[in-house]
């Protein structure tokens, strides 16, 4: 019986083990932000960005940052359907409205074209999100943004090694939000961090996210407003430090599993996988497959067949416009079509060759059916 394969799960060596045994052992009294701070630093420069805060969750990191920009009720933030509903939340909770817009077909990020049909006087923001380590078309979102004088937000949760001509994910935007969730590139088990080079926004998330208390403040336990506590554990952040010290490795592995992947399944016709543009750098933290329309392969199909190879592989996401709690966007028509024929290829770190032998397999017999 063959071991079961995984879709993602984290590389966790003795670097961060010790760290984090450091952190439990010593990091409390005046030691308790030493690996928050460190490792805010070292991501940040890692970005090439001049702020970075580090939360319990890149949901987190979104909601401060639009709270900081006065996003609220009867603003609209547009966004492509295709995306974890983490993306829509934040917008959710500050009483603004999501605008689903459809996506590019090749790279399934939000399509420009219909970002720009969907501004009215009410929108404040474009919530770009590099959905799987493929990247948004950010020169064209950013005209788009400045020629309407609205804000441009860059979700890169699932985009850390990716790099859009010469910049990474993430470091573009107003400001950018990752996740260190335990599938992504660099994990820390659950938190996230808010990323910017505006100093006036740095000190108001900054603010906002110490409960209110402003730095500057002399009086002890004083808050100036009602903020937010969506920090980040110094443990964590410890154990952050030591993947960001290995991000390197981290990246080109993700990036090498989806070469494999690449070169593997080259010579079928029928499917594409995650697109590189030219000048682009994909992070390829999820490589995905979609199937042409005409060949008939259901999502369901997918998993069956996965499954019974005893492979974990996920679905892509669901149009937000196709939950219960939004109202229906069938005229977002790629973002309802590609779903129903795409999957996710297993990409952990220490995955084996024979491990992708397993899986091209699969996507092989699939195709001859």
């Amino acid at each position: 019986m063959s071991s079961r394969i995984a879709y993602t799960k984290p590389s966790i060596t003795e670097l961060e083990v010790a760290y984090a045994t450091d952190a439990a052992r010593n990091g409390w009294g005046e030691r308790c932000y030493d690996y928050i701070v460190k490792f805010e630093a070292a991501f940040a420069a890692h970005l090439g960005v001049t702020h970075a805060i580090a939360t319990s969750s890149c949901t987190g990191a979104l909601h401060m940052g639009m709270a900081a920009l006065d996003i609220g009720p009867g603003d609209e933030v547009i966004m492509a359907d295709t995306n974890w509903i983490a993306s829509a939340a934040p917008i959710v909770h500050l009483g603004a409205t999501p605008v689903f817009v459809d996506i590019d077909p090749v790279s399934w990020c939000l399509d420009p074209d219909r970002v720009e049909a969907a501004i009215t006087p009410r929108t404040k923001a474009i919530l770009a999100v590099h959905i799987y380590g493929n990247l948004c078309d950010m020169d064209r979102l950013q005209d788009i943004a400045d020629r309407h004088g609205i804000v441009l937000i860059e979700d890169a949760a699932e985009a850390i090694g990716s790099v859009w001509k010469g910049r990474r994910a993430g470091s573009m935007g107003r400001f950018g939000a990752f996740s260190f969730h335990g599938t992504k590139t660099l994990t820390t088990g659950e938190g996230g961090m808010f990323v910017t080079s505006d100093p006036a926004l740095h000190e108001r998330v900054l603010t906002l996210s110490n409960h209110g208390r402003a730095r500057g403040q002399t009086r002890q336990f004083w808050p100036d407003e009602v903020g937010f506590k969506y920090k980040m554990s110094n443990v964590q952040a410890a154990i952050g430090l030591a993947q960001v010290e290995r991000i390197g490795e981290l990246i080109a592995r993700k990036r090498a599993i989806m070469r494999a992947y690449r070169e593997r399944l080259a010579k079928y016709q029928g499917l594409s996988l995650n697109p590189e543009p030219p000048g682009t750098e994909n992070g390829s933290w999820m490589p995905t497959a979609v199937f042409d329309r005409d060949l008939g392969i259901t999502r369901e199909a997918l998993q069956e067949a996965f499954k019974a190879a005893d492979i974990d592989a996920r679905v892509f996401f669901h149009p937000l416009s196709s939950l219960p709690m939004f109202d229906p966007v069938e005229g977002n028509a790629h973002a309802w079509d590609i779903p129903t024929r795409a999957i996710n290829l297993p990409s952990f770190h220490d995955m084996q060759e024979d491990e992708i032998e397993r899986v091209v397999a699969v996507v092989a017999g699939i195709l001859s059916r």
